[in-house]
């Protein structure tokens, strides 16, 4: 199973479990859901990133592939993964429901440091 698959695994299993119970064979559905994922985001990537303009260097190709990247799983995660809690009382219950409950920059006394530097090295690795 690939980030994707993984990310929408416990995004629903959280934020959608009446739906997730419903999965006959999750590690299969949700291996399948990464993939697709994956194949969307890297379409996207280059529809989105448009033909390499005259005189770009290598430093600013990679700066438009990665933002066409990012821009590109922004987009389809919100539309395959990252789906909206079941119902209005979990919004309630946790502010940004349906984002990511990691903060974005944490120092190493944080609580969650340890955790999301897994994460980022582990996409280190991956790439």
């Amino acid at each position: 199973m690939n980030q994707y698959g993984t990310m929408a695994r416990d995004h629903w299993a959280r934020w959608l479990p009446q739906r997730y119970t419903q999965i006959e064979d999750p590690d299969s559905f949700f291996s399948t859901l990464g993939e697709e994922v994956a194949h969307q985001v890297g379409d996207l990537t280059l529809d989105l990133a448009g033909n390499e303009p005259a005189g770009e260097d290598y430093l600013g190709k990679v700066r438009r592939l990665n933002m066409a990247r990012l821009q590109a799983e922004e987009i389809v995660l919100k539309e395959r993964v990252l789906l909206p809690p079941e119902s209005p009382e979990d919004q309630e219950k946790e502010p940004g429901a349906g984002m990511r409950s990691v903060p974005v920059v944490v120092d190493r006394s944080h609580p969650l440091w340890e955790q999301v530097n897994a994460d980022q090295e582990e996409r280190l690795q991956d790439s």
